[in-house]
């Protein structure tokens, strides 16, 4: 494989290169995996046997955190829930610090008047965060039931009664719903994120519930058991994840978790650059922490050793991200001039296939995110290289987020700053009074702050351009389009990071 001219530093990083590949290569297989088996579950789904005689008290729980823009469209949203009202508690967890506590106020009482069982939980301390806010709210919850809604979203008024009968399994502990998307249609990165959230619903979740492997909640739009939370030792905010924590613990406690791919509840995607980023990058670390925190004990718990391989793969994703910068960063570059200086270009053979394979089966993945919602086939592939280029730009923002998990360091639970915007095509939505304007002051409050890294993501870019030009000068015409997409998400990722930070000094 290597030439005998190669000094052996030389095939020991040529090595290394070669390994990270392969370990890329092995996430792209995965999601290729999710594709194949979405094939033959799809279908499955688990039979509500019975129904409640007598129907089961529900307590409705809604985090907030300064979210002004819409906080009046959820407690309007769940107050119109057409379950039976005397079975219906709704707790507005509240820990705002801005206007926000005063704007929720005033709606919970416009309520209480009416007659509907709804209370403002306030704090005088953020402790926990979501995780301490849910926990401390659970003290005075009376449901047997607790269903939780973040406040971008706009639940239907049904659905709770048409789903609560998944629970008369007495060992089912949890109910997730199919996240819909508000302003899918309003931006060209609005619909990157849909396709992006689509893929990991119709086809991770649908996969993984119909086959038995364990799935998770996705922190908002679901039901849990209550005394399903208390058995799994309650929320905890020793991670960003809250919601992927408990529900690993609560499923090796026995729990058995239900995905609706039929029943979606629609929610708001982060409308900038900034404010995606900083939700995928609490997204990424927290994936990590949990796996640092819950992998020995998924391979030390008496389930199949197939659970294990896929919770490993699950809990691990946010990893090819990591591996990618330290292959780009470390080998990439050293392992093209080896090539040039002792002729080894038969090495192609083996690790662009590996390329192709890993890139090319995130790709396979979302696309048949669309295609499993039954969207146009014709019109995902058409998103395809928006699909590259978003990935790309996530890249080092991800990365970093696993580095500082991995290593431990602690970071506050920022939220991700929405504005209330609908979208741009047909979406119920409770009919507000009094709805506070959109003024300049009061969205700049919203504004995420610019994620770090803009001189890393330059250093990626120029990487990419050496690339680039060196798979010119092979004549790789089959890799040019790849490396071009490359190329082109990181120069923009650098642009938009360097845009942000000026924003943000000139403020």
């Amino acid at each position: 494989m290597f030439s005998s001219d190669l000094p052996l530093w030389g095939a020991v990083l040529m090595s290394l290169h070669l390994c990270l590949l392969i370990m890329l290569c092995f996430f792209g297989m995965h999601r290729l995996s999710m594709v194949l088996r979405w094939f033959y579950y799809k279908n499955k789904r688990a039979v509500v046997s019975s129904r409640f005689k007598t129907l089961p008290k529900v307590t409705v729980q809604i985090p907030l955190f300064n979210e002004r823009m819409v906080a009046e469209r959820i407690v309007d949203a769940v107050c119109a829930f057409d379950y039976p009202s005397e079975l219906l508690q709704i707790q507005i967890v509240d820990d705002s610090t801005d206007e926000t506590v005063g704007i929720t106020a005033t709606r919970v009482q416009y309520y209480k008047k009416q007659g509907i069982n709804i209370e403002h939980v306030t704090r005088t301390n953020r402790q926990g965060y979501k995780a301490g806010a849910l926990k401390n709210a659970m003290e005075t919850a009376t449901g047997e039931f607790i269903a939780i809604f973040d406040a971008d979203f706009i639940p239907h008024p049904s659905i709770i009664l048409d789903t609560i009968h998944e629970f008369t399994d007495e060992k089912v502990g949890m109910v997730q719903y199919r996240w819909e998307h508000l302003n899918r249609h309003n931006s060209k990165m609005t619909e990157t994120q849909a396709m992006m959230l689509d893929a990991h619903f119709s086809l991770e979740q649908t996969v993984r519930c119909n086959s038995g492997m364990l799935l998770n909640f996705n922190g908002t739009a679901g039901i849990w058991r209550t005394k399903t939370i208390i058995d799994a030792g309650h929320w905890s905010a020793d991670t960003l994840t809250e919601d992927l924590d408990l529900s690993y613990r609560a499923q090796l406690k026995g729990w058995k978790m239900h995905y609706l791919n039929d029943v979606v509840c629609h929610g708001e995607l982060p409308a900038d650059m900034n404010a995606f980023k900083s939700q995928q990058h609490r997204w990424a670390k927290g994936g990590i922490q949990v796996m640092k925190k819950m992998l020995v004990t998924v391979w030390r718990a008496p389930i199949s050793l197939k659970m294990k391989i896929e919770a490993s793969f699950h809990l691990s994703n946010n990893l090819a991200y990591f591996v990618m910068l330290v292959d780009t960063l470390f080998f990439l570059l050293p392992s093209l001039w080896l090539r040039e200086k002792y002729q080894t270009e038969q090495m192609l053979w083996l690790d662009v296939p590996l390329l192709l394979l890993s890139s090319g089966g995130h790709l396979v993945y979302l696309y048949f995110g669309q295609i499993a919602l039954n969207h146009s086939p014709w019109r995902a592939l058409l998103h395809i290289p928006r699909l590259i280029v978003m990935g790309i730009r996530l890249a080092f923002n991800n990365a970093n987020a696993a580095v500082e998990a991995l290593q431990g360091l602690e970071s506050e639970f920022v939220r991700t700053p929405k504005s209330g915007e609908l979208s741009k095509v047909d979406v119920p939505v409770p009919v507000i009074e009094n709805k506070p304007e959109k003024s300049n002051f009061a969205l700049s409050l919203y504004q995420a702050v610019p994620p770090k890294g803009a001189f890393f993501e330059l250093a990626l870019a120029i990487i990419y351009c050496i690339v680039f030009a060196w798979a010119v000068q092979q004549e790789l015409w089959l890799l040019l389009p790849f490396i071009f997409l490359l190329m082109c998400g990181f120069i923009s990722a650098a642009k938009q990071s360097f845009v942000g930070q000026i924003k943000l000094s000139k403020q």
